[in-house]
């Protein structure tokens, strides 16, 4: 579980490379809410899918 994520961080989801870079809205529990490039909102389990952080360089 992505227990490190916190609204503002920038994220990749593993399966879907195609939604491009997301931004972390909120982080409830085990819900995530990330804004995606494109893909728009998304609602993530975060039981099921360990987002990637990507760190500015």
């Amino acid at each position: 579980m992505n227990s490190f994520l916190e609204p503002g961080m920038f994220v990749r989801h593993p399966g879907r490379p195609d939604w491009g870079l997301g931004q972390v809205q909120s982080v409830i529990a085990w819900r995530c809410t990330v804004n995606f490039e494109h893909a728009g909102k998304q609602v993530i389990d975060m039981r099921q899918i360990d987002l990637l952080a990507e760190f500015p360089s």
